[in-house]
């Protein structure tokens, strides 16, 4: 009798999985994504790309999945599980920042018995997860086994911006991208990158990150993950510190550059200790416990506050302990001189007598190795007042009026006739204002590049034609 019961008892709770296990795979969704991707080289030009990813449904009628699986999209279609019916999606959200995305459909009917999946906590080292998903290998819904690694700060593939991750040792591939990661059947992140030539390393979107995206959107306008526009560097050097007259008692990140914009110009001054923030104590290294034995960078605490709000901090200047609150206004694009990655929008760009400019960007150094070394170090500094963006001579379209300048590309322009420019709006503006028969670009090294202002617009149009370009400008541009 006792048997038959424990038979019984195990019955009914395999039952009860397997219709848990369901109703969770009703809400996995494929996504099917046209997308017209910009080539840079060639700014005037795209093409088309299809691909598919994964996502899940959320409560609010959403869908959630990676930025980078609706990049660029020109078109949407959306199919659920155990469905072969297509439905077409629009984004109704984005952040490249972190890499997620939130799409609408239309149709009802798509939602109909989908119980939406709840979103769970921050997992433990150690934990069981399920990846959910349609990788490449098949047609069908996949799912995988795992357990997280380890959670730290880490840079994303989309953004190339550094936030917390969850690694895993769920077998992730293409397609997986977008999908939902569950423990106890609630989301504890999504799907995001793996690295490659490895042994089932995977990384998730945390579902911190996910939440603060949601709450970011409540009302309507993404405002993203704050920067607070400084330099530092780790207190770990023991002659740094005695020349600081830090005790051992004392850790934290020293202030060495203070960004011209930054939130916190004129509350904070270089050389500047930060101690702790949001009380936290931030080690030598640059971080923070978020855990009994766990550490991440300590913007682990900054990114859990929304744009507008304060951070407080804890600093040491010329000895004195202090107290601030540094206002969270900008992201990391209001502070680099070469903006982060740029999605869902046209490349800029202004051909004048076959000559072609355009603002130096991320997906330009992607692009090509010409001159990256020199491009990529600009990549890395900061906006001043006086420059606030790079321009470049793309490259040259070889004509009569161009010989021996067919060798320019990726060329940082520095001033036009004889004067400096913030930024490719007031290049542009300067271009077209010029006076006299010859504009004069030049580089910081002083080598020059003269156009004859009347040979290029006389030619302009035949040069054009010759190289099968529509415009002359981007569409941005030509809106002005």
């Amino acid at each position: 009798m006792r048997l038959l019961w424990i038979l019984w008892i195990s019955t009914l709770l395999l039952h009860a999985n397997t219709q848990a296990e369901d109703i969770t795979k009703q809400a996995i969704v494929k996504i099917y994504t046209v997308s017209k991707i910009p080539n840079y080289l060639a700014p005037w030009s795209s093409s088309m790309q299809r691909s598919t990813g994964s996502g899940s449904i959320i409560e609010g009628g959403f869908i959630l999945t990676n930025a980078h699986v609706v990049a660029n999209q020109a078109f949407m279609e959306v199919q659920r599980y155990g469905q072969r019916k297509r439905y077409i999606a629009k984004v109704y959200a984005v952040s490249h920042q972190a890499d997620l995305a939130l799409l609408k459909v239309e149709e009802k009917s798509f939602f109909k018995g989908v119980v939406p999946l709840q979103f769970g906590k921050l997992p433990n080292i150690e934990q069981k997860i399920v990846v959910y998903g349609y990788p490449m290998g098949g047609n069908t819904l996949s799912a995988t086994i795992g357990v997280v690694s380890r959670i730290e700060h880490h840079t994303y593939a989309h953004s190339g911006e550094v936030f917390l991750s969850i690694q895993v040792d769920a077998a992730v591939n293409p397609g997986n991208s977008g999908g939902p990661a569950l423990s106890g059947g609630k989301i504890v992140g999504v799907v995001m990158q793996v690295i490659s030539k490895s042994q089932n390393i995977g990384y998730l979107v945390p579902v911190s990150m996910v939440k603060h995206f949601i709450d970011d959107m409540k009302d309507g306008h993404y405002d993203g993950f704050a920067d607070l526009g400084l330099g530092t560097q780790k207190l770990e050097n023991p002659t740094l510190r005695r020349y600081y007259h830090l005790d051992e008692n004392v850790t934290g990140k020293l202030v060495d550059m203070i960004m011209y914009n930054s939130s916190v110009k004129g509350v904070m001054q270089e050389e500047d200790i930060i101690t702790s923030v949001d009380g936290h104590r931030i080690e030598n290294d640059g971080t923070v416990s978020f855990r009994k034995h766990e550490y991440t960078d300590y913007y682990y605490y900054i990114d859990r506050h929304q744009m507008g709000d304060s951070v407080n901090l804890d600093i040491i200047r010329q000895g004195k302990k202090m107290q601030i609150d540094a206002p969270l206004k900008y992201t990391a694009d209001d502070m680099y001189l070469v903006k982060t990655t740029r999605y869902d929008e046209m490349p800029t760009y202004v051909i004048y007598g076959g000559y072609v400019f355009s603002p130096l960007t991320r997906n330009l150094i992607r692009s090509t190795n010409r001159n990256r070394l020199k491009l990529s170090y600009l990549a890395t500094k900061w906006q001043t007042k006086e420059k606030k963006e790079v321009v470049v001579l793309l490259k040259v379209l070889a004509s009569d009026i161009s010989r021996g300048d067919n060798g320019f590309g990726m060329w940082p322009i520095d001033k036009v006739n004889g004067e400096a420019f913030k930024d490719f709006k007031e290049f542009y503006e300067k271009m077209e204002a010029a006076k006299g028969q010859y504009i004069i670009l030049e580089d910081k090294d002083g080598v020059k590049v003269v156009i004859d202002k009347e040979e290029a617009k006389i030619k302009q149009d035949d040069i054009l034609k010759k190289y099968n370009i529509e415009f002359d400008k981007s569409i941005d541009l030509r809106k002005k």
